[in-house]
């Protein structure tokens, strides 16, 4: 079966952030086979992300042979040489990737997670856990079983960290009292605290059993993760800005994050994922994957030996329709074949499509 076409488009809504999620945000691929069959992908980068598919990727998709999706992966890997196989690139590959998943699941009328595990127990609940900014709303204790507190500077770089960390303290006190005891508990700092400041929030909450502080220094911070690793008392995690299988494998050399996070829309999807699993199960380091309760990372999620923990996903892309529902802080996959969504592309939500000159319209 071969690649009739390649579609990419980036719808937007009208409750879609005015911010970078939006314009360097979600893309939409559809890989069509000559049978009609048809699979979707979401990555990111916006038009950027939209260029790469049109100008790069499509000229070598249409007309090859869908299956093996490894070897296509390492076509199209190579050929970002010249833009670079990290950032927007990766995100463009990870659209791609996974509607060449979603497409291997429909030819073989399975869902993904049995192509990935044919055991896999698709009526068990995944666990999700809830990203809230600064607080913990009341309604969360009954919609999930845990809660990411969001604990940056809001951008406001003009107060000292010190001044703050009163307040993420405290925020963090009452979100622990909020959800109870037995709940998880997540603190995400969003790559803006220092060292010190990092140090002293985690002795200050040690009390409150936090299963991991997220992203608390730079990127670049290696020596300051490491002195994390070392003395902190609270599991430090990170990887969502990770954009590679190579940066994963530095990173896991070095030992900047005790538990990882990849984003399987924007590392080059579900194909690199997998390696991964092999890579930190093997250096005993868990993944807890970005955004887990979108069905891209759900069913990997479902069937991998990862910890089963699925992040709230992106409210906005209602566009992606057959999206299973969190109920009671839990999380289904469904039997549909390949991820078990479809684009709808034409629904009143869609206030419009954005498009480079190259790519087509989607679902006709």
């Amino acid at each position: 079966m071969r690649i009739h076409s390649v579609e990419a488009c980036q719808p937007i809504t009208e409750n879609s952030p005015p911010d970078w999620r939006t314009s360097f945000g979600q893309i939409l691929v559809a890989v069509t086979a000559e049978d009609g069959t048809k699979g979707y992908g979401v990555g990111g980068g916006g038009l950027s992300g939209l260029h790469i598919v049109n100008a790069l990727f499509r000229e070598q998709l249409i007309g090859r042979e869908v299956e093996p999706i490894e070897s296509t992966w390492k076509l199209l890997h190579k050929s970002l040489l010249t833009v670079g196989q990290s950032g927007i690139g990766m995100m463009a590959l990870s659209a791609v990737d996974l509607a060449l998943w979603d497409l291997r699941g429909h030819l073989n009328r399975q869902p993904v997670a049995r192509l990935l595990s044919p055991q896999c127990d698709l009526d068990a609940p995944l666990p999700t856990y809830q990203t809230v900014w600064g607080e913990a709303p009341e309604e969360v204790r009954r919609a999930s079983a845990g809660v990411k507190l969001h604990l940056g500077t809001n951008g406001k770089r003009d107060e000292p960290l010190r001044d703050w960390l009163p307040r993420w303290i405290e925020s963090t006190r009452t979100a622990r009292e909020i959800i109870g005891p037995d709940r998880d508990l997540m603190v995400d700092a969003w790559m803006s605290w220092d060292v010190e400041t990092a140090l002293a929030f985690a002795n200050e909450v040690s009390d409150l059993n936090l299963a991991w502080l997220e992203e608390p220094l730079p990127l670049d911070d290696h020596e300051g993760y490491a002195r994390l690793r070392d003395e902190c008392p609270i599991t430090i995690s990170g990887g969502e800005h990770l954009y590679s299988l190579a940066e994963f494998e530095a990173s896991l050399q070095r030992g900047d994050y005790q538990l990882l996070q990849p984003d399987v829309c924007w590392m080059g999807g579900l194909t690199p994922l997998l390696q991964l699993v092999e890579i930190a199960d093997d250096r005993r380091v868990q993944i807890v994957p970005h955004r887990g309760c979108e069905v891209w990372a759900l069913h990997a999620i479902a069937a991998l030996p990862i910890n089963r923990l699925a992040e709230s996903g992106r409210p906005w892309m209602q566009w992606v329709v057959g999206q299973p529902e969190i109920e009671q802080g839990t999380i289904r996959i469904t039997e549909s074949p390949g991820f078990g969504v479809h684009c709808d592309p034409n629904a009143l939500n869609v206030r419009e499509v954005v498009r480079s000159d190259q790519s087509g319209c989607l679902g006709k």
